[in-house]
């Protein structure tokens, strides 16, 4: 009878342990919100297919703004609390329960029971913590004020592609120096708020400065050039050379240097996935158009070291 009854107790542990797992490790739905600009847009967009192939669930909205800084998100605020009716607050396109217009911050803010409100500086700032300051801390707060539910999310952004053309002047930037400072800035600013970075800048870096897989400028003559043909970009995680126009509508080569592309936007989308949905990319199924499986097996494991060792960081503070 009691050898029975151990038997019993057994099987209901291990029941027990089992059901504790597939909580763990099922499915799961994140409600987001993006207060951000373009680097934002990168960031998500595999962000749904990355979760899909988890079977997991991203609703998604977006209080996105071209090139906005924390300040301006935050000056849309000031007009929005001022007056109400002022049109210049409803600076956000979307739609809401089916309706399409401009929003305030306040609106899409309390529109829906978010999990997560991510933050972040226009790029071309980031390095300079002066500029995120008392901004970020007002913003927090608003968040706070209205989605008090929602766990803010730092979103740091990277540095700008090695061969950008903003790098190499006078003022001594480069890839290195941007990264250093951003990340240095995005940190203090992050301790100060208490919340979580989502270590985007990190995966980049470790990617981008890998001797072996990162991408290495390519020493032609540009000039040379004709269209359709591009200087080698492989491993380029940033949109980089392109053909455009120029102001006559010839054919001209032109640098992005700063948005990502395919592989930066996919690198991007896994840090996110890690620290939104807590579970592991390493072994996810979702292989974006145009990207080989090693890549994407490469990229996985970038994004899971930043992230652990993110979160080591701040369980050191």
């Amino acid at each position: 009878m009691l050898y029975l009854r151990i038997i019993v107790l057994m099987i209901l542990v291990i029941a027990m342990c089992s059901s504790v797992l597939m909580a763990d490790n099922g499915a799961k739905t994140v409600k987001l919100l993006t207060v951000g600009n373009s680097f934002s847009g990168n960031a998500i967009r595999y962000l749904k297919d990355i979760a899909a192939a988890a079977g997991d669930t991203l609703i998604l909205q977006r209080a996105d703004l071209p090139g906005c800084s924390m300040e301006r998100h935050w000056n849309n605020v000031k007009k929005t609390e001022s007056d109400p009716i002022d049109e210049t607050g409803r600076a956000y396109s979307m739609n809401i329960d089916g309706v399409a217009g401009m929003y305030s911050l306040k609106d899409v803010l309390t529109h829906d029971k978010w999990e997560y409100v991510t933050m972040q500086q226009a790029s071309i700032l980031s390095p300079d913590i002066k500029t995120y300051r008392p901004y970020a801390r007002n913003l927090y707060n608003y968040f706070k004020k209205h989605a008090p539910q929602a766990e803010v999310l730092m979103h740091q952004t990277w540095a700008y592609r090695v061969d950008d053309p903003g790098f190499g002047g006078e003022d001594g930037n480069t890839h290195a120096r941007m990264y250093a400072d951003l990340t240095k800035a995005y940190r203090a600013i992050a301790r100060e708020l208490g919340i979580r970075i989502m270590p985007v800048g990190d995966a980049m870096y470790d990617a981008d400065t890998d001797p072996k897989w990162g991408y290495k400028s390519p020493k032609i003559d540009l000039s040379k050039l004709t269209p359709p043909t591009l200087p080698d970009q492989t491993h380029s995680l940033h949109a980089g050379w392109y053909w455009g126009k120029d102001e006559d509508g010839a054919p001209m080569l032109k640098m992005d240097g700063h948005h990502v592309g395919g592989m930066g936007c996919y690198l991007a989308g896994c840090v996110w996935y890690e620290c939104m949905f807590k579970k592991s990319i390493v072994g996810n199924k979702y292989v974006p158009e145009g990207m080989s499986a090693a890549d994407v097996k490469y990229l996985q494991a970038v994004a899971h070291k930043a992230v652990e060792k993110e979160v080591r960081r701040q369980k050191a503070l």
